[in-house]
């Protein structure tokens, strides 16, 4: 197994290695210089999606939208997940009203969604708002 990952960037989409031993130091896109492990949520929408799936860090989508009362009571739930798996996973959020077509192809049928994705596959998904500990042992039964 090869010590660097796979990664792409939340801002730029593009590829960059990591090596494993690095992903806590907040590295630097290769492209854009932006961070690309982003202490906080990135959005994804239908132009990155696809590129997003791709690399060696699971992928955690938070499908919402704005006038969903459980969405918006979730985002800062998520927000502390995304700093405190930082190098585990990487968590992105999703607007289903902005996105429709992608939540079609999703088949999102309720929000707050979760979406578990590992190497472009889903593996895993829940609906409904958690509590931090519900979300992080979620994700521990995952294997995240």
């Amino acid at each position: 197994m090869s010590d660097a990952l796979l990664i792409p960037c939340p801002h730029c989409n593009a590829l960059n290695r990591i090596p494993a031993g690095r992903v806590q130091d907040v590295p630097r896109c290769g492209r854009c210089q932006q961070a690309v492990l982003p202490l906080q949520p990135f959005s994804v929408d239908q132009h990155n999606f696809t590129s997003q799936l791709k690399g060696d860090l699971p992928l955690l989508l938070d499908v919402w939208a704005d006038w969903c009362g459980p969405c918006r009571a979730f985002a800062p739930t998520f927000a502390q997940a995304a700093q405190q798996l930082t190098g585990h996973c990487r968590l992105g959020k999703l607007d289903s009203e902005a996105n429709p077509q992608l939540a079609g192809q999703l088949a999102i049928r309720s929000i707050p969604g979760l979406i578990l994705f590992r190497h472009g596959k889903e593996i895993a998904r829940q609906s409904g708002a958690m509590s931090l500990p519900q979300l992080l042992g979620w994700l521990q039964q995952q294997g995240v």
